[in-house]
């Protein structure tokens, strides 16, 4: 059980030590995962953005996700997705989730481009993982954009989670997995849904830490 997001992310920070002054860039999955990633990304001394990847919603159920789709367009379908949904169903819903992936690039990275990943060793981090939809469109975005090394990182997931992304990434840092998971809030005493000024509070809070970090070098 942690405390909250900054507690999860310290204690997920210390378990990802050896990318310590290694140059890596941490991708944080908004809008939860950006609060983790700050702090990941501060400890390690690593650079920090947001990679925006969307669920797609089921249209009979929003809550319900049987894909995702990464901000370069790269999807994730769940098996059962062609089956249960038309690809005119599937291809409404991409469109929708388009046009919040790029409202949120533009209102939480300000429009900017994600750093260059090529060669590099890249920290996929979000606050907890459940379907993995959006983290799996993402490693296919990073493994497109030619990253060196892909490393998936979360305070919490399923049981089984950390097994089908080691078939995916190059290593998968997961504390704790319950047997019962049915929710990442589960794994927290306090837990509340970011807003977009929340996940934007700490990319400015890391602007200003960076340029600290830099005089101090």
């Amino acid at each position: 059980m942690f405390i909250d997001r900054k507690d999860a992310a310290l204690k997920l920070a210390k378990a990802l030590e050896k990318y310590l002054d290694k140059n890596a860039v941490v991708l944080g999955i908004p809008r939860g995962g950006a609060e983790t990633a700050f702090y990941v990304a501060l400890h390690l001394h690593a650079e920090l953005s947001l990679l925006v990847s969307r669920k797609l919603g089921h249209p009979g159920n929003p809550e319900y996700a049987f894909g995702a789709i990464a901000e370069d367009g790269s999807i994730y379908l769940s098996p059962f997705a062609k089956q249960e949904l038309s690809e005119e169903a599937i291809h409404a819903v991409e469109e929708d989730q388009k046009k919040e992936i790029e409202r949120r690039i533009k209102i939480l990275r300000k429009g900017k481009p994600l750093p260059e990943l090529k060669d590099r060793t890249v920290i996929l981090v979000d606050d907890g993982i459940a379907t993995g939809a959006t983290i799996f469109a993402a490693i296919e975005m990073c493994k497109k954009q030619n990253a060196g090394k892909i490393v998936v990182a979360a305070p919490v997931s399923g049981f089984d989670m950390e097994e089908k992304l080691a078939k995916k990434v190059d290593e998968v840092i997961i504390l704790e997995k319950p047997d019962d998971f049915f929710a990442i809030s589960q794994a927290y005493e306090t837990f509340y849904n970011l807003t977009d000024d929340d996940a934007l509070g700490f990319m400015e809070r890391w602007e200003k830490e960076k340029n600290v970090l830099k005089k101090t070098d």
